[in-house]
């Protein structure tokens, strides 16, 4: 069975965030890291983070899924901006370590112009840097819509990078909004999908999903998120999600237009999905 979960505020720290999941009827979180429209993160509180680790292994909770900055671009055309990326990635990798054994989950950026084969290179730099003190985390490049010149809008991109870097700490996360929108038509032939992306990345590196409809129609290219059942890939497509057996053991994160009762009632539709399936 999937672990499921939402989006959380990270403002009353670890310990609040794992006792609103419970609240909700979650099994697993995201939270950002840091300001996900700026560059501030707020001082670590390593007792909070440790009794949070503890209750999450109470619960019997699932991976936790940490969220990078969205303004985090490690391959823009701006040096002394990819400079400092590179060094976000680096001390949230290190701040990551309260919380060992978990993901962190990131936008892998847009190479403004340079191509991706050079925003590619440029990633794989970043990561390979950020990754060499070898902090108990596993790093996840999110699937992307191919919006302007996002790089991950293709798994051969994702590839590229996971080769690159050489490491068995990366992974990837499936946003389901974002692969529809990219052109992976998961709502007619998810099968078909999924082996693509074995045949590509595989499977082995597929470690959780962010659940998202979407509000725009098949390969538009543009990353809107809906709520469950109310946009273009509708509630069959995520029945056949939560219950795919290639998923089962996945932490899966709602990233939906929500508030915590909508997020709750999401919750319940997805478990409801799930139990009426046995």
């Amino acid at each position: 069975m999937p672990y499921l979960g939402c989006h959380l505020s990270a403002s009353k720290g670890d310990l609040a965030m794992v006792r609103t999941a419970q609240s909700i009827g979650a099994d697993t979180f995201a939270f950002f890291t840091r300001n996900p429209r700026g560059s501030k993160a707020k001082p670590q509180d390593l007792v909070d983070s440790a009794k949070a680790m503890s209750l999450m292994g109470q619960l019997g909770f699932g991976k936790l899924v940490a969220h990078g900055a969205y303004t985090m671009n490690l391959c823009t055309a701006d040096p002394d901006a990819r400079d400092f990326a590179a060094s976000v990635l680096a001390e949230d990798l290190q701040r990551m370590a309260a919380l060992p054994e978990q993901y962190y989950n990131f936008h892998p950026g847009s190479h403004v112009g340079q191509g991706a084969e050079a925003g590619i290179e440029q990633i794989v730099g970043a990561l390979r840097r950020a990754l060499e003190p070898a902090y108990p985390v596993t790093v996840l490049l999110e699937t992307m819509a191919g919006k302007g010149s996002e790089v991950g809008g293709s798994f051969q991109e994702l590839k590229d990078i996971i080769d690159g870097v050489g490491s068995d700490s990366v992974g990837v996360c499936l946003d389901t909004c974002h692969v529809y929108d990219a052109g992976y038509d998961i709502v007619n032939d998810l099968d078909g999908v999924l082996a693509e992306f074995d045949r590509i990345i595989g499977l082995d590196r597929l470690k959780a999903l962010h659940l998202n409809d979407s509000k725009n129609p098949f390969a538009s290219h543009k990353d809107r998120h809906e709520c469950i059942g109310q946009g273009s890939l509708g509630l069959e497509t995520f029945r056949r999600i939560v219950t795919h057996p290639l998923l089962a053991d996945k932490p899966m994160i709602l990233e939906t237009p929500n508030e915590l009762p909508g997020y709750a009632e999401e919750l319940r539709l997805l478990r409801d999905m799930i139990m009426n399936e046995r």
